[in-house]
């Protein structure tokens, strides 16, 4: 079997692109595809060509791996879909799976397009930084007209086959067999002549609004990013100039997008999400638990988050709390969520009862006993928990799974008091556990390879981004961001105001900077945990500015008052009284306050974060520096397009990073500091060590 198969169906040539596993448009598919139609051209009993995938798919994209290549070395994807918008005879696209990006291109380029009803097209290139490349800012305008068009390129968004159809962008829907249903189509339009070509079509929708509406848009969505807007400049051009002037524009345009800082940082990250997944050790033969039923322990926030996940995945839910209160309250919170959801029509009520159906409330541990996975999700406190455990140790089957939700505690400690540690693990979820795509699987010195490997096949049936870490206080994104708070608390001590490390956050594309989380996460929670950690290294209590605010009796949001006020829509404002509380604890300590420009803050603070990752790469807690930056864009809101702290620190250079740290009175990591002297980047340690 070759890359392309030619076969003949009469007067139908099919051409067969066999490039698994999703048919991705690399190096041999073009050439292969050329021969074909070479094939086609020369033998004048070929009426029409097909052109179909092989497997479970129709050409799901370029191959992203090919766009750091020197052009001569790159498939050709313009070459061919010029010679495919020009072939003398009729053309059919047969779509199954999907048809993504470099796929939808070559498809919009052929004659005709056809697809069975559960494929999917779109063009997701913005997700990448980059802009569809080979015609399809302009032919997807000139089919479903400009506002379809902009919508889909600029949200990277797939659409059904069905969908397809209503806009004419698929000519007929296929029931049964796509290639004979495809043959069958090609050989009834095979004299149709003069050919309709998309590339002569015009755009009919386009009027100045739809474009200003889209640059205004793109402002909120896409803040800070340089794809979109070129997208709609594309766009625009697509409705006012010849195909030839905006096909070659969108060539010109595709290399100053790829060439970016933006899609650099998020190619990186899509292949750190997809290296996350793989760890050392762990093979497709490693041995799985099947989990049929889940039990959770604690109905609060956390816990009723958490149910939710498997309850959406057709997961059975047992749910523990100690008081029939707090269970009431629990279910009433999870449904209420759910029925919020179907009143935005993404669930229907069925649905709704369906999930809360699968939902068995208790206030007996004891009704545990068959559950093939427990997770603990009650406070950060280790007595309770080890008692929790020692409970959970006697009730549990053999081979479940114990898990705990801790977000900082000691994973071993926690599994010392039970007589099986290797079944116990750390399934650090996110708040909103329901909504936050992030899980940190801690696994801890006796974790068995099954129980971590269930854990991360369990991650992708519940949809979360599941990427394995090590023991250690605050494990991977607590650790570091305790490090950035420490750094944005002595910032507002030396004479930054809260809200100027806040917008310098801002400004960097984070959604909120560190003290609106703080007030967000409730200022009592990082109290507790400076005390907790002062306790342990024998330390006086904690002090400082922000200690004292917590002992005013303002907790953050849930107080109506942290940091900042709130008013009814959760927006923050300055509050005097805590200023004033900030200057008098700088005169009791003897600070002079100094003006803090945006460029030390954003340093001190970005850096912070990326000393700590290196100390923790060196530590072995994350096994890749991609797997930091994966944590910190899902888990923390660090922006995609700035390729994850450790990503952004090599767009920056370490070497300018441990200069600027040194500058600050920090002391670089060792790793850090070795890498900026070697002139080298987390990413090629990350594959020096066979990681990336």
């Amino acid at each position: 079997m070759s890359i392309v198969d030619q076969t003949r169906e009469g007067d139908v040539l099919v051409l067969t692109i066999n490039n698994p596993p999703v048919n991705a448009f690399s190096p041999g598919v073009p050439e292969g595809l050329h021969a074909g139609l070479d094939a086609a051209e020369s033998a004048g009993e070929v009426r029409a060509v097909v052109i179909i995938g092989g497997g479970r798919t129709f050409i799901a994209g370029a191959d992203i791996k090919t766009f750091d290549l020197p052009r001569e070395q790159a498939p050709d994807l313009r070459g061919f879909i010029s010679r495919l918008d020009a072939f003398p005879k009729p053309t059919v696209a047969a779509i199954h799976g999907t048809a993504l990006g470099g796929g939808l291109e070559v498809a919009l380029a052929c004659t005709y397009r056809v697809a069975v009803k559960d494929a999917q097209m779109g063009l997701p290139e913005v997700k990448l930084g980059v802009l569809p490349g080979a015609g399809g800012t302009q032919r997807l305008p000139r089919v479903v007209g400009v506002q379809k068009a902009l919508e889909m390129m600029l949200s990277g968004n797939p659409i059904k086959a069905t969908e397809a159809k209503d806009l004419g962008l698929v000519d007929d829907l296929v029931e049964g067999d796509l290639r004979s249903g495809a043959v069958e189509f090609a050989r009834a339009h095979a004299d149709a002549r003069p050919l309709p070509r998309v590339s002569e079509r015009t755009v009919t929708d386009a009027v100045p609004q739809v474009f200003g509406a889209a640059r205004q848009g793109i402002l909120k969505t896409h803040r800070g990013q340089l794809s979109p807007s070129l997208i709609v400049d594309l766009a625009e051009m697509s409705a006012t100039q010849p195909f030839a002037v905006g096909w070659d524009s969108e060539a010109r345009l595709f290399m100053q997008a790829k060439d970016s800082p933006q899609s650099r940082g998020l190619r990186h990250i899509f292949f750190a999400e997809r290296e996350a997944g793989k760890v050392p050790g762990l093979t497709k033969d490693t041995p799985t638990t099947d989990v049929r039923q889940v039990g959770i322990i604690g109905a609060g926030t956390m816990g009723g988050g958490i149910a939710m996940n498997f309850l959406n995945a057709g997961l059975p839910v047992t749910i523990v709390e100690t008081a029939q209160e707090a269970l009431d309250r629990g279910l009433s919170v999870i449904r209420r969520n759910y029925e919020n959801t179907a009143k935005k029509g993404r669930l229907t009520v069925e649905q709704v009862e369906q999930r809360m159906g699968l939902l068995t409330p208790t206030l007996n541990v004891e009704d545990l006993a068959d559950a093939d996975l427990i997770i603990e999700a009650v406070f950060e406190n280790m007595d309770v928990k080890k008692d929790i455990f020692t409970r959970l140790d006697a009730v549990a089957k053999p081979g479940a799974i114990l898990a705990t939700n801790t977000s900082t505690l000691d994973v071993n400690e926690i599994a010392s008091v039970t007589g099986r540690p290797e079944q116990v693990i750390g399934l650090h979820f996110f708040s909103p556990a329901n909504v936050m795509k992030l899980l940190e699987i801690v696994r801890a010195d006796k974790t068995s390879d099954s129980v971590l490997a269930t854990c991360l096949a369990l991650a992708r049936k519940i949809k979360k981004v599941g990427v394995v870490v090590g023991v250690c206080d605050g494990f991977v994104g607590n650790r570091m961001i305790h490090r950035y708070g420490d750094e944005a608390r002595k910032l507002v001590e030396e004479g930054a105001r809260p809200q100027d490390a806040d917008a310098t956050m801002h400004a960097l594309g984070l959604p909120m900077g560190p003290f609106e989380m703080s007030d967000m996460a409730g200022l009592d929670i990082g109290y507790a945990i400076r005390a907790h950690q002062a306790k342990v290294r024998g330390e006086p209590k904690p002090d400082g500015w922000l200690d004292r605010i917590v002992e005013t009796g303002r907790k953050g949001q849930k107080t109506g008052g942290g940091i900042y006020d709130y008013d009814e829509k959760r927006r923050p404002s300055p509050n005097a009284d805590v200023q004033k509380l900030i200057e008098d604890h700088r005169a009791e300590k003897g600070i002079r306050p100094r003006e803090i420009g945006q460029e030390e803050l954003t340093e001190r603070l970005v850096y912070s974060l990326v000393n700590e990752g290196a100390k923790i790469l060196e530590e072995g807690i994350a096994q890749r520096a991609g797997d930091i930056d994966v944590i910190y864009i899902y888990g923390y809101g660090f922006p995609a397009y700035r390729g994850g702290p450790m990503g952004y620190a090599d767009e920056v250079g370490l070497k300018n990073v441990a200069a600027a740290l040194e500058k600050h009175g920090q002391t670089p990591a060792p790793l850090l500091k070795q890498l900026a002297e070697e002139g080298g980047t987390f990413a090629a340690w990350d594959r020096q060590k066979g990681r990336g």
